[in-house]
C-alpha cells in the first residue's frame, strides 16, 4: 500500500487504478480469454513520470507490466496470473504529437498516440503513415512499436520496424534514453533502437518515437478477385508485381470461410462478389500518379489474367466509398472471428512459394487434433503472413475443463508451428511471442539466437522485472 500512496502523490488519485472493478479491463485481454493479476494500473503523463514511476517499482523491486491499447492476440500486454505484486503503467494518457517535420518526412509522438491519430495527422501534413492495421482504431504506436507490428502496407512500405527512425525510452532502472533521432543516416555504432522494436517491453517501455513518413498517395485503384487456389492467387500476385511495381501496396487473401464469418456477424458488411467462391483476394495499387494511369494498370493486369483463365471473377472498385467499404470487410476479420466461436490463432510466414503447401499440411496437421474444424485463412499474401486459425465453437469449447482448453489450443498451435517452420518458415510473423509462444521460442529459435537474447536481457534488465514471462523462455 506504501508503494501506491507514493503513486498517488506523484501522479494523483485519478491516475492510480487499484479496485478490482477497475482493474478488470487492464488485466483481460480484448477477447476475454487471459486473465492477469496486478496490485495497481498507473497512468503517468510524461515520460519524467514514467521514469519516476519506473524508479519507484525497481526500488520496491515488483515487476512492471508496459500496456497500450492492449490488443494483443498472443497475452503480451496484460500481467501474469501469478505476480499479483506487478504495476501496469499504461500509455494512454501520453497521446501528443510532439512535432511534424513534412520537409524531413517525420513525426515525433507519445506512445500513447492511437495509430489512426497518428495517420491522420500525417495526412493532414499531406504524408502517409503507413502501417495499417485492424485494431488501428484503438491500438498505440508504443505498443505497434514493441510487438513490431506489420499490418496490410508490409508489401510496399515494411514492417513497423521500417517506419521508426528514433526512440525514446525508459530503461528499467529509470534512466531515459533519449534517442529521438529523425535521420536516415547515423552511423555511429550499434542502432539501439533495434533492442527495443520488437522487444514487447521486456527491455525498456518506449514513450516516444520519431516515426518515417511517405509522400501521400492521390490516385488509387482497387479491386477484388475472385480465384480458384492459392496457387492462383500466387500467380496473380506475380503478374501485378511485374505490371505495376512499387505502386501494389496490398494483397490481401480470404477464403470463403472467413468472408462468411464477416459478412454473417458483423453489420453493413458486404461482399464485392459472390461469398461462395473458394478463395478472395483484395488488390490495392496507390501512387501519386494520375489515377487514370493506376486504373489502367489495374484493367490491364486483370483483362491479361481472365484471358488466361486465372480468375474466377473480379470487381473493380468504381469511388472511394466503395474502397473504403470494401477495406471494412477485410479489417473486420477479428471482430466477426470474435462473435462467430474460438478460433486457436496462429501467426506463420513462410516462402510465398510454399504458401500452398503450408495451408495444405497445416491443415491435415490441425485436423488431426480437432477433426472437420473449420480452418480459417486471412493471408498478408504479398509478404507471406499467413493467419491460420482453426476453429471451434463456443459450445464445444466451453465443454472443456480450462486445463484441456489449454493444452488443445497449445497442440493446435505447436502442429500448425511445426508445418511453417519445416518449410522454413517462422510461428511469430507479427503479433508476437508474449506468453503464449514462450514454448515454441524454446522449440523452434535455434540455441544460439536464445543465448544471444537472454544475454541482452541480463544487461539491460538484471532484476528481470520488465515484463516477466514474456517473449523469453525462461533461461537454462
Amino acid at each position: 500500500m506504501a508503494l501506491i500512496q507514493t503513486f498517488i502523490t506523484l501522479l494523483g488519485d485519478s491516475a492510480v487504478l487499484r479496485s478490482k472493478e477497475d482493474l478488470t479491463g487492464h488485466v483481460t485481454d480484448w477477447r476475454g480469454r487471459y486473465q492477469g493479476q496486478a496490485q495497481c494500473v498507473v497512468f503517468p503523463s510524461t515520460t519524467a513520470q514514467v521514469a519516476e514511476v519506473v524508479k519507484l517499482c525497481h526500488a520496491a523491486q515488483v515487476p512492471v507490466v508496459a500496456q497500450g491499447g492492449n490488443t494483443s492476440l498472443c497475452e503480451g500486454a496484460i500481467p501474469r496470473a501469478d505476480l499479483p505484486e506487478t504495476v501496469v503503467i499504461n500509455l494512454g494518457r501520453m497521446r501528443q504529437v510532439r512535432a511534424v517535420d513534412p520537409a524531413n518526412n517525420s513525426m515525433v509522438v507519445d506512445a500513447g498516440c492511437v495509430l489512426q491519430t497518428v495517420q491522420e495527422t500525417a495526412r493532414s501534413h499531406g504524408r502517409l503513415y503507413p502501417v495499417s492495421l485492424g485494431a488501428e482504431g484503438s491500438c498505440q504506436i508504443g505498443g505497434n512499436i514493441a510487438t513490431n507490428a506489420g499490418g496490410t502496407g508490409v508489401l510496399r512500405y515494411g514492417n513497423t520496424r521500417e517506419n521508426v527512425l528514433g526512440l525514446e525510452v525508459v530503461l528499467p532502472d529509470g534512466r531515459i534514453w533519449e534517442g529521438l533521432y529523425g535521420l536516415r543516416k547515423n552511423n555511429t555504432g550499434f542502432d539501439l533502437k533495434h533492442l527495443f522494436i520488437g522487444s514487447e517491453g521486456s527491455l525498456g517501455i518506449i514513450t516516444g518515437a520519431t516515426l518515417k513518413l511517405h509522400p501521400l498517395p492521390t490516385a488509387r485503384a482497387m479491386a477484388w478477385l475472385a480465384v480458384e487456389s492459392p496457387q492462383a492467387a500466387i500467380a496473380m500476385l506475380a503478374r501485378f508485381q511485374s505490371r505495376c511495381s512499387a505502386s501494389l501496396s496490398a494483397f490481401e487473401m480470404l477464403n470463403d470461410v472467413q468472408l462468411n464469418i464477416v459478412l454473417n456477424h458483423v453489420a453493413d458488411r458486404r461482399a464485392p462478389l459472390s461469398p461462395s467462391y473458394p478463395w478472395h483476394v483484395l488488390v490495392e495499387l496507390t501512387d501519386t500518379c494520375d489515377e487514370a494511369l493506376l486504373s489502367a494498370a489495374l484493367e490491364e493486369t486483370l483483362s491479361a489474367a481472365a484471358e488466361e483463365g486465372m480468375l474466377l471473377d473480379a470487381a473493380i472498385a468504381t469511388n472511394g466509398k466503395q474502397q473504403a467499404d470494401w477495406w471494412e470487410v477485410r479489417h473486420s476479420v477479428s471482430e466477426g472471428n470474435k462473435k462467430a466461436g474460438i478460433g486457436i490463432n496462429t501467426d506463420p510466414a513462410v516462402p510465398l512459394s510454399a504458401i500452398p503447401a503450408f495451408i495444405s499440411q497445416a491443415t491435415a496437421a490441425a485436423h488431426r487434433i480437432v477433426p472437420g474444424a473449420p480452418i480459417i485463412i486471412v493471408a498478408h499474401l504479398g509478404d507471406g503472413n499467413v493467419h491460420f486459425i482453426p476453429q471451434m465453437q463456443f459450445a464445444q469449447w466451453q465443454a472443456l475443463s480450462p486445463a484441456e482448453q489449454d493444452q488443445l489450443s497449445h497442440r493446435v498451435k505447436q502442429a500448425v508451428n511445426e508445418v511453417a517452420c519445416a518449410l522454413a518458415g517462422t510461428f511469430s510473423a507479427e503479433h508476437g511471442i508474449g506468453q503464449v509462444l514462450t514454448d515454441e521460442m524454446a522449440l523452434f529459435k535455434p540455441a544460439v539466437e536464445l543465448d544471444l537474447m537472454h544475454a541482452i536481457k541480463r544487461a539491460i534488465d538484471p532484476q528481470q522485472r520488465f515484463n516477466p514471462g514474456r517473449l523469453l523462455p525462461p533461461a537454462p
